[in-house]
């Protein structure tokens, strides 16, 4: 390690191989993972039907480059626009790709329409990425910190505050879009009430603004349904996507539809390595077995397994605040900092982290069974009922 930069404070772990739900460190201990590679491993670890799929198709293509049609990233948009009701895609690499395509193709919309300084509504307590744009709409201070001066554009009101939004609705006429998680994971997994999304949508639609959805970690049938944001039943004009979409092979999508649909032109936006044969197949692969393995469905009921086995053991905690979540997306809150819990969790055996400094978050893979889910909540009740003194 001596030769990488300092970015993260890494835990003393080495893993060498995975099955399912678990992973393995290079002594050979098993691991519970409720982390998944922070949403990313869809599928778990060595899924057959995937890891054969990157095997054929490395042994085809591996990378061509958009100067040339794709087979593969064609089939994906097919998928990927029919799964969402929206009408294109824009391929990347990562969350923040997809979110600076997102917030490059609403100052370009707002240019357009003549507005020489367009901004952006986005939300306290939210994640978007790390480069200069998604950080500076990111709603947490500790993430900007250092990185002055930050980039101008964005207007920030509370999360699930309507109010909040109208009110700069009536006042700035410079807005040209709305940006949000359905789902706040960094944020302490946070939802949006459903009215709430189906209000910003009206408001969208009488203001002419964008309506743009982050589901980078809520999205590909973590919650139960393909988008987090369906269960308002509402249509985004622009979504954007990464994380579990290759389970674990790097690729991000800008969606758009509507009044976004064909404002990106050629020469506007683009990446190098997005949208190569690689990462589409696994992203095609995963959507395949979500759909085919019915873990939709499967996601919710061990979901709501996981956070009632919490709720049971914790209830009578002093220093346990609450379980929340939807689908595999759990957050454990508490009444004090809790990082430590990721330390003795793992001499537990068992994977988890912490976000929003007292919220044990859980994001297992979607293949996660009912008696998985027992095992994690037993367990990490046990940790938590110690590191609170109960």
């Amino acid at each position: 390690m001596a030769h990488l930069m300092n970015t993260y404070s890494r835990l003393p772990l080495a893993f060498t191989h995975g099955q399912g739900c678990r992973l393995f460190d290079e002594q050979g201990k098993s691991y519970l993972d409720a982390v998944a590679g922070v949403a990313v491993n869809t599928l778990g670890h060595n899924h057959p039907r995937l890891v054969k799929a990157l095997a054929d198709q490395a042994g085809r293509l591996i990378h061509a480059s958009n100067l040339y049609r794709i087979r593969e990233q064609e089939a994906l948009s097919d998928r990927i626009t029919a799964l969402a009701r929206m009408e294109e895609v824009f391929f990347c690499n990562s969350g923040a790709e997809a979110n600076e395509a997102a917030i490059k193709l609403a100052r370009l919309f707002g240019h357009q329409k003549g507005i020489d300084a367009p901004a952006i509504i986005v939300m306290e307590h939210s994640f978007h990425g790390r480069t200069l744009a998604t950080l500076s709409a990111t709603g947490n201070r500790k993430v900007q910190a250092g990185f002055e001066p930050l980039v101008s554009g964005f207007v920030r009101v509370p999360f699930d505050d309507l109010a909040a939004v109208e009110q700069v609705a009536a006042n700035n006429p410079n807005v040209v879009a709305v940006l949000f998680e359905p789902v706040q994971g960094e944020g302490g997994i946070h939802a949006a009430h459903g009215a709430y999304m189906q209000a910003l949508r009206r408001i969208c639609d009488d203001k002419g603004w964008l309506y743009m959805v982050d589901e980078v970690q809520c999205g590909i049938g973590r919650t139960g349904i393909w988008f987090a944001h369906q269960s308002a039943g509402v249509l985004p004009d622009v979504m954007t996507l990464a994380k579990g979409l290759g389970s674990g092979v790097p690729i991000g999508a800008c969606l758009a539809a509507g009044k976004a649909a064909g404002v990106f032109k050629p020469g506007n936006h683009g990446s190098t390595f997005g949208g190569n044969p690689l990462a589409c197949v696994a992203a095609l692969t995963t959507l395949d077995v979500i759909e085919q393995d019915g873990l939709l469905a499967q996601v919710v009921r061990v979901g709501d397994h996981l956070r009632q086995a919490l709720r049971a053991a914790l209830a009578d905690v002093s220093g346990f605040m609450e379980v929340r979540g939807i689908g595999q997306m759990t957050g454990i809150e508490l009444d004090r900092s809790c990082g430590e819990i990721v330390a003795l969790a793992q001499e537990k055996g068992l994977l988890v982290n912490v976000t929003a400094d007292r919220v044990v978050r859980l994001v297992p893979s979607l293949v996660m069974s009912e008696a998985e889910a027992s095992e994690l909540a037993a367990g990490l009740a046990s940790v938590i009922r110690g590191f609170l003194g109960a």
